[in-house]
């Protein structure tokens, strides 16, 4: 088994899973077959001795950690198939109710698009984006409301449970969706989710290799960051907190040639906490403290050092929004908490914890099935004695697009930040500085 720090959880993936996604574990007659079933018996007995000797808190919140395996495991002997089992697994670790305490399942041999983007404004969900020359495109429209997502009511608390399920655990071959459009009117539409074959299995040969390092490579270019610069601002957009100490300190360089830096952390999930605090550093003229850890083995102080006269010390705007997790939730509550800029947009996921990622597999080396845990090591308590998780970040001033604003491509909120930092952007024309790219 192999153990990898990864600094504050990637994924703002919440495993709140309710009864209505538990309940598919009763569906059904029989049993999976017996090869399946020992398979995920497996998984489930790794889920809970790693857990135990790894989770930030040895009382477990009050959870029987035992008890519940020995529950789900009783379950798992009258699952009828293999993808019940697999949710049987992420339903024992969801009794945490942790943000970055999750299973993350073997690779599928298949990749699913169901053809639309969602995202959630306030407390509700919205299409934001839909893809050409699917079946989605002639049946939904970005600014869309979800009512309904396969007879369930969806919103912000449900939001990244229903992620989880339709595009790790249970993938669907349609989705039924009841929408009301900007205009007030609803309608509900079933859409066919395209699927693409692929290798049954991830091997660890040449051909597995090849394959992560392609997929890792499109990640790679959906994640960078871009910015431009108008008017004496710099606004950047960071999809996420993966950058190297040297490529950060390149962009803070150029955002020290602007009078203002708009950072654009919506969407973003969190990442690497060193890529955190180096970019701290890089805008604060002094040591800062992020918070401080919490761990079994105690409490420890976690500090963003300084870069001095290299730090950029123009007016500082944050924008956040519902999917902005981890590393981001931190750097806008320091410059809350700090005094150092404005943060606008909607109130931030609530997911901060920091997390490692323990991978495993079945089978040989050359044909294995691979599967992982992320596990929370430790809670960070910022500087106001309170930790984000669950609670998230609250905006300076809360800047919310309608539905009518993603039909239209307007982003009224970044408009709105360039009119603090002094730059006369409209909505429209901010909508189009960072075009939307398709996996």
């Amino acid at each position: 088994m192999k153990q990898g720090r990864v600094g504050l959880s990637l994924g703002v993936c919440a495993l709140v899973l309710g009864s209505w996604v538990l309940a598919l574990a009763a569906v059904g007659q029989g049993a999976m077959p017996v090869n399946d079933l020992h398979k995920v018996r497996g998984m489930l007995r790794e889920a809970f001795e790693i857990v135990t000797k790894n989770y930030y808190d040895a009382a477990f919140h009050g959870v029987d950690l035992a008890a519940r395996f020995k529950e789900y495991d009783e379950k798992l002997k009258t699952a009828p198939t293999m993808n019940v089992g697999l949710t049987l697994v992420a339903g024992f670790l969801d009794g945490l109710k942790d943000t970055h305490t999750y299973f993350q399942p073997p690779p599928r041999s298949y990749a699913i698009d169901y053809g639309y983007r969602l995202t959630i404004i306030g407390d509700d969900l919205y299409v934001a984006r839909v893809r050409p020359e699917t079946d989605a495109a002639t049946k939904v429209r970005a600014g869309d409301r979800v009512l309904a997502l396969n007879g369930s009511g969806v919103g912000r608390e449900s939001f990244t449970r229903m992620q989880y399920l339709l595009n790790v655990l249970q993938p669907q071959p349609s989705t039924r969706l009841t929408l009301r459009d900007p205009a007030g009117a609803e309608r509900t539409v079933s859409i066919e989710t395209k699927v693409t074959p692929g290798r049954t299995v991830r091997a660890f040969n040449s051909e597995g290799l090849q394959d992560m390092e392609l997929q890792q490579q499109a990640a790679d270019h959906l994640s960078r960051p871009r910015h431009v610069e108008q008017g004496g601002v710099m606004i950047w957009k960071l999809p996420v907190f993966t950058l190297s100490n040297g490529d950060i300190d390149q962009l803070c360089a150029v955002a020290r040639t602007q009078t203002a830096l708009i950072l654009d952390l919506r969407g973003n999930p969190g990442g690497f906490i060193d890529a955190l605090r180096r970019t701290l550093g890089n805008i604060f003229p002094s040591d800062v403290p992020v918070g401080t850890r919490v761990t079994r083995k105690g409490r420890v102080s976690l500090t963003a050092k300084t870069r001095g006269r290299e730090a950029f010390s123009g007016k500082l705007i944050v924008l956040i929004d519902g999917a902005s997790g981890s590393s981001a939730e931190l750097f806008a509550r320091v410059v809350q908490l700090e005094g150092r800029g404005v943060v606008i947009g909607d109130r931030s996921a609530g997911a901060v914890m920091e997390a490692l990622a323990y991978g495993s597999a079945q089978g040989d080396l050359d044909l294995a099935i691979v599967y992982g845990f992320m596990v929370t090591d430790a809670d960070i308590i910022m500087k106001d004695g309170r930790s984000l998780e669950g609670a998230g970040v609250v905006p300076d001033e809360v800047v919310l697009p309608t539905g009518q604003d993603l039909a239209t491509g307007r982003d009224p909120v970044l408009a709105r930040a360039a009119k603090l930092a002094g730059l006369e952007l409209d909505a429209v024309a901010a909508g189009k500085l960072f075009p939307f790219e398709w996996k």
